[in-house]
């Protein structure tokens, strides 16, 4: 790549180039334009005044220069020359000099000329074009080098991901001793591959390996083999491991896998180029040249693009996941990111991560750094519980933007359709807690109602889902009983809703259909689904999103009373949590199922 510097340079010249070419195109129009053309009769009388220092024959022009130095031309008539013998002799007694040539034609020279000059400036000015945009291919991509200095991560700053920590720190402990594991005929593993949703800590874990390892640490991406040129991608992989085998024991990390190890196949010349890229990373990996002591560490959110050949056994001899951390793991990570910001006494940190479930480790940092910002924009010294639960607030249901201002009709429409989800949420015994309901407009949602499971969930019964699907239809039945009509606000839950009971139906075998399969499979492994199929999938999803929108519909119509004095209090109140929502439920004879979670 070129710096700054070198950038403005090349600007600075392709202007200079651009403008030395305008003036030579200036200096030869001004010269052309400067000839006059006269009348062959003036042409005469010039030479018998004696004014004409020098005569040119070109074809059937006569080019003259006179003593005072300017161009004229003329044009004598058709076999005025041959006729008259006498005129040669009588230019060279008048001691006029006599040039005869054959030029080519004036405006085929000048646009010939002037096309070759537009041709060169061009391929100046592109040239330099892709200088100054960083797309000219420099082999002299050289591998970064990690340092104590440069990532001061150790397995310290690294939480919520126990199992997959032991997996390298074991790849670490090997290379620092590696005799202890040979002692036993072990041989220290040629490649692994860290595999996770994006934001859960695979390049955290690599650069703590960095920190804690007193081997070289050789950093590189995926997008740093790509390349349109041909053969530079796999020059810069030979390049890679030539200065890795410049070490006794060394890791190799390359971050973003995906982008060079997708599976070979396709005709473009793009591909001809990666594919030769991996084919020289897999020779690398594991091939005639034996390199002991060389790990590769490299980190995916894409695994089932890769090329099989890649993840054979001898080139990545392990696979560790890295996955979203439980209850525990995500106290941990809150613990240190908490770290470094001053909290009150009073904070639970356990309590923020029973309310947080799902989040990944990039997640809970922003929570915490949005906590952060918003004591520092109150005027607080110290984080407090407020903080990092509007925080958590403002993570999982957006931002709040009570600058939208809507109409009372669509506050009511809003109230009631967020009291219908709530409501069936804490009637039907299979669903999560209720934590928050809100018409206060968050992210692109006019309203909000917010459950939290009391644990972490790894599966899903029927039942649970089918009360997710009611839930989600809970709103649309609201504003038929109660405001007698429809709106596009449902529109979202209805998608979501769809998406459930099309995997149920397809994927988790939860229907009439029994435990089949109807997806369309994959691009190597390609599923058709027959027209009848096709329709009894389609039936059976439609069956089972019309189930919970009449188990819905049972709900709100025999707890009418309940659903009214919830949407009165949130258009009152604007937001109420899961604690005041049961109490109104319970004080209007609402048969509540299930508890909430703290607000």
């Amino acid at each position: 790549m070129f710096s700054g510097q070198h950038r403005r340079l090349a600007l600075i010249a392709t202007a200079g180039v651009l403008a030395l070419g305008a003036i030579i195109y200036f200096i030869a129009t001004t010269q052309r334009d400067s000839t006059k053309e006269i009348a062959f009769s003036d042409f005469l009388r010039l030479v018998e005044s004696g004014g004409v220092a020098e005569v040119m024959f070109a074809d059937q022009a006569i080019d003259a220069t006179l003593r005072s130095g300017a161009h004229v031309m003329t044009v004598p008539p058709v076999g005025y020359v041959a006729a008259n013998p006498t005129l040669v002799p009588d230019l060279v007694r008048r001691q006029i000099r006599i040039v005869v040539r054959h030029p080519a034609e004036p405006g085929a020279y000048n646009l010939g000329a002037l096309a070759l000059a537009a041709a060169f400036l061009g391929l100046v000015g592109f040239t330099l074009y892709r200088v100054t945009s960083g797309r000219i291919p420099s082999l002299e991509n050289k591998p970064r080098l990690a340092s104590q200095d440069t990532a001061p991560i150790t397995f310290k700053d690294v939480a919520g991901v126990d199992e997959a920590k032991d997996e390298v720190k074991e790849i670490v402990d090997f290379l620092k001793a590696p005799e202890r594991f040979a002692a036993i005929g072990g041989r220290i593993p040629k490649g692994v591959l860290l595999v996770g949703p994006p934001g859960t800590g695979k390049t955290l874990l690599a650069r703590s390996m960095a920190g804690e390892a007193g081997v070289p640490f050789l950093l590189s991406s995926g997008a740093d083999f790509v390349e349109m040129y041909a053969g530079v991608g796999a020059s810069r992989v030979r390049k890679l491991f030539r200065e890795a085998s410049r070490h006794k024991s060394c890791i190799i990390f390359i971050d973003e896998l995906d982008a060079v190890g997708r599976r070979r196949g396709g005709n473009s010349l793009s591909h001809e180029e990666r594919e030769q890229t991996l084919n020289q990373l897999l020779v690398e990996m594991d091939g005639f040249a034996t390199r002991q002591g060389i790990v590769v560490v490299a980190a995916t959110n894409r695994p089932d693009i890769l090329d099989p050949a890649l993840l054979r056994p001898g080139r990545v001899d392990r696979q560790v996941m890295v996955g979203c951390p439980d209850l525990k793991g995500r106290e941990a990570i809150l613990g240190v990111h908490c770290r470094k910001v001053a909290l009150d006494g009073t904070v639970e940190l356990r309590a923020i991560a029973r309310g947080t479930p799902g989040l990944s480790g990039a997640d809970l940092a922003n929570l915490v750094n949005e906590a952060a910002l918003l004591a520092a924009r109150a005027g607080r010294e110290k984080v407090t519980t407020a903080d990092l639960e509007a925080a958590r607030d403002k993570v999982l249901m957006g931002v709040e933007r009570r600058s939208l201002a809507l109409t009372e009709a669509e506050r009511v429409n809003c109230a009631y359709h967020e009291a219908g989800h709530a409501v069936v949420a804490a009637l039907l015994p299979h669903a999560d807690p209720l934590h928050k309901v809100t018409i206060i407009p968050r992210g692109r949602a006019l309203g909000v109602t917010m459950q939290l499971p009391e644990q972490d969930r790894h599966t899903h019964t029927k039942d649970y889902l089918q009360a997710q699907i009611a839930i989600l239809m809970g709103g649309r039945v609201a504003e038929e009983l109660f405001m007698n009509h429809m709106t596009s606000g449902a529109s979202n839950d209805i998608e979501r809703a769809t998406d459930i009971a099309q995997k149920m139906v397809c994927e988790l075998g939860m229907s009439s259909l029994g435990p089949m399969a109807f997806r369309h499979g994959s691009e190597d492994r390609p599923f058709t689904l027959s027209e009848d199929s096709a329709r009894r999938v389609d039936s059976e999803v439609r069956e089972i999103v019309m189930h919970g929108y009449h188990v819905a519909h049972d709900l709100l119509g025999s707890n009418r009373e309940a659903v009214r004095a919830l949407a009165a209090q949130l258009l009152e109140v604007e937001s109420l949590d899961g604690s005041e929502i049961l109490t109104i439920l319970q004080s209007n004879g609402a048969p509540v199922q299930n508890g909430a979670t703290a607000g």
